[in-house]
């Protein structure tokens, strides 16, 4: 696996560092909410709300992560657990979600924090996952929570037709077994629908999940707290 950064694209300052940019933004973010609510198609709300404010391709993409509907954003805060609510519990994480959100946030790449107050990325895995200079400190953030919050296992849950899964599974195995942690991998061709058929307590910012979950944890909002990491944050709301 390459050993890289997953840090900004060229241009990635042009379209999100500028107040103008932002409050642009805000206000893209607000229409959304507005058609979503009104039960408008997403692809077809981004597609106007995009044209309207003329924005970039990589706006539209921050901006369909950070939109949801007011029925879709109470429900997602209705079962949101805290972190004494995960003391002796089993939490599942969506594992190339989480690695991946935290390995940006990590090389310093915008990080968008929506309107359900969730955090995303502008990364995907595009059937390959590899592997930078930020995984071992992401998964040692992971590890930092397990311990402070005296959860009782942790099971990670990627896509198993991503090339690289397996080398990913062992990568996160060993780490466990040399600290004595309770972890363990489980490879899944539809990961997604796995995680909310099996798991009371999933940690995710995929909005079908968050959606379709039990309960569900905010990890990325209890790091930038709790380790009082730097982050390249827009407030999309």
């Amino acid at each position: 696996m390459n050993i890289r950064n997953r840090g900004k694209n060229t241009g990635d300052d042009t379209l999100f560092s500028s107040q103008k940019q932002i409050d642009k933004l805000k206000l893209a973010v607000q229409d959304m909410k507005y058609l979503l609510s009104r039960n408008y198609a997403e692809k077809a709300s981004s597609e106007l709300v995009g044209n309207h404010y003329r924005l970039k391709t990589r706006q539209i993409q921050a901006l369909r992560g950070a939109s949801a509907s007011e029925t879709q954003i109470q429900n997602r805060k209705n079962k949101e657990l805290q972190v004494s609510d995960l003391k002796n519990k089993t939490i599942y994480l969506d594992g190339f979600n989480v690695l991946i959100l935290l390995e940006s946030l990590l090389s310093d790449a915008y990080i968008f924090e929506g309107s359900d107050g969730c955090f995303r990325d502008l990364s995907g895995v595009h059937g390959t996952y590899k592997r930078v200079n930020q995984t071992q400190k992401a998964i040692e953030l992971v590890a930092e929570f397990f311990q402070k919050s005296q959860v009782l296992k942790l099971i990670w849950v990627f896509d198993k037709p991503v090339s690289n899964s397996g080398r990913v599974k062992e990568i996160i195995l060993d780490f466990a077994k040399e600290n004595n942690f309770d972890w363990n991998v489980e490879l899944e061709f539809n990961p997604d629908r796995f995680l909310v058929e099996n798991a009371e307590i999933i940690v995710s910012s995929d909005a079908w999940i968050l959606d379709h979950s039990k309960n569900w944890f905010n990890l990325v909002k209890y790091l930038i707290n709790e380790e009082k990491l730097s982050v390249n944050l827009v407030k999309m709301y």
